[in-house]
Parts: C-alpha cells; sequence; structure tokens
C-alpha cells in the first residue's frame, strides 16, 4: 500500500514504513511527512500489529532531512514549518507500539531525529548519523530537546554545534543506536528482533513504552517552535541556506 510517498507492508505482526523518494535521499517531502504520519496511525490502530519499522528505500540514505528547497524566509512560516516538522517526527514517540528504525544509510537532520524519536535504531554498518543544520546557520528543532537525554550533553552540544557526521559504530558507542549489522542483513535483523518483541505480552510491552516515555512533548517542544524562527531570520541563516541552493561554501557574517 502506497501512503503519501511512503511503502506500507504487514508482514504477520510487524508494519514496514518504507520511505520510498531516493532520488531526493528520502528527505522529508510532503509525500514521506505524509505517509509517516498515516502509517503510524494506521499501525497504532491495527490490533494485529505489535511493531512498526521504520527505513528508506535505496543504499543511499536513510532520510537526509529536510526539503531545504522548500524553505521560505518567514518568521510565521518558519514556525509553522517547525511545528508540522516536528508533528512528524515526534510520531514514533506518540506511536503507542514499539517503533524501530531500520537505518540503511545517511540519517541527516530531521531523518537523524525521526530514527532518535524511534523505541530503537538498528543501524546498517553504512550509516551515518549528522544534525548539520548549524551549516545553514539554524539548529536542529527536535534533537535540541531530545538528543542530550540520550547522548549526554557534551556530545549533544558537539554534535549540534559543529554538525559533522558519525559513523555507525561511533552511534552504537554513544548510545545512540541499539546495534550495528551488516548492511545486507539490516533488514533480516530488524525484522528478527521486532518479532521477540511482538512474542512479548502487549499490554505489559506498551507500559513499558510509556513510563520511559513520560514527560516527554511538552514545554521543550514549545519552546523550541516558538524560538526556531528567531533563527530562521537571521542574515546568517539566509545565507546558510543560499548558499546550500546554490552548492556554494556560506560566508557567515554574525
Amino acid at each position: 500500500m502506497r501512503l503519501g510517498s511512503v511503502n506500507y507492508e504487514i508482514k504477520g505482526k510487524i508494519a514496514i514504513l518504507t520511505l520510498d523518494e531516493p532520488t531526493k535521499l528520502n528527505a522529508l517531502t510532503t509525500g514521506i511527512r505524509e505517509g509517516i504520519l498515516e502509517g503510524l496511525k494506521r499501525a497504532d490502530a491495527d490490533k494485529k500489529v505489535r511493531v512498526a519499522i521504520i527505513t528508506g528505500n535505496g543504499d543511499k540514505a536513510f532520510c537526509a532531512g529536510a526539503d531545504i528547497g522548500s524553505f521560505e524566509f518567514d518568521a510565521e512560516k518558519g514556525r509553522n514549518f517547525l511545528a508540522a516538522a516536528l508533528d512528524v517526527l515526534a510520531a514514533p514517540e506518540r506511536c503507542r507500539k514499539p517503533v524501530i528504525s531500520a537505518v540503511n544509510g545517511l540519517a541527516y537532520g530531521g531523518g537523524f531525529e525521526l530514527a532518535m524519536a524511534s523505541d530503537f535504531i538498528i543501524a546498517s554498518d553504512r550509516a551515518k548519523f549528522a544534525v548539520p543544520e548549524i551549516q545553514l546557520g539554524l539548529l536542529p528543532g527536535f534533537a535540541i530537546v531530545r538528543l542530550h537525554d540520550i547522548v549526554g550533553r557534551a556530545k549533544a552540544k558537539e554534535l549540534s554545534i559543529l554538525g559533522d557526521p558519525i559513523t555507525a559504530n561511533e552511534a552504537e558507542r554513544i548510545g545512540l543506536v541499539l546495534r550495528v549489522v551488516p548492511h545486507d542483513k539490516l533488514m533480516a535483523n530488524a525484522t528478527e528482533f521486532a518479532e521477540r518483541i511482538a512474542a512479548k505480552p502487549r499490554l505489559a510491552v506498551a507500559m513499558a513504552k510509556s513510563f520511559y516515555n513520560r514527560g516527554l512533548g511538552g514545554d521543550e517542544m514549545r519552546h523550541a517552535i516558538d524560538g526556531f524562527p528567531l533563527l530562521f531570520m537571521h542574515e546568517d541563516a539566509r545565507e546558510g541556506i543560499t548558499a546550500f541552493r546554490e552548492k556554494r561554501t556560506p560566508t557567515f557574517k554574525d
């Protein structure tokens, strides 16, 4: 079944959502955002589904993040953009059932954050992770309120302020990734893990997720949404986004 730009299929007790715009590195286009929201909503409502897996089509990217070509330099539009983006990125957290991200390639920006919002990340040994928004004069809207709880404050600051990518093995070392597996065994490993979860008592699994995720989605999300337009309107953000579109190195003036 096709939901927007996401392929949705059921295999036994597992729902598999495959982000499917490989020519755009599965960036968070309108079609992919719609497909993620609808797919996880369906998985949540389907009594036969016990676990969801999110992955990307192709060998290059899980999800390359926001569709930067659609950015507009307007405070209200910037706020609306982030509110809509956070709704998608937080969807794995809101899903009552466990969500596994099987990261098959680049997970940058919003792709990094989508995976991070999942309950578990299983990564291909080819995967790379980054929150490179600083290169645009911006910050990651979702990671800024979540990442430090996973990897610690110092590492979260390093990743967000430098914007450099890290390997799958480094992501595993810092606690972002549950495990790294050979690229050609990624879906087999993710499916096997999902089947093990699906065999456990449904209510106990749902309660475990709920308890461990308690407190998520509160004031910190509102602060991120309200603060984002300030960065978006800054001259450095305009330069960073323009330079990205023009495929050149930005010249930040502070």
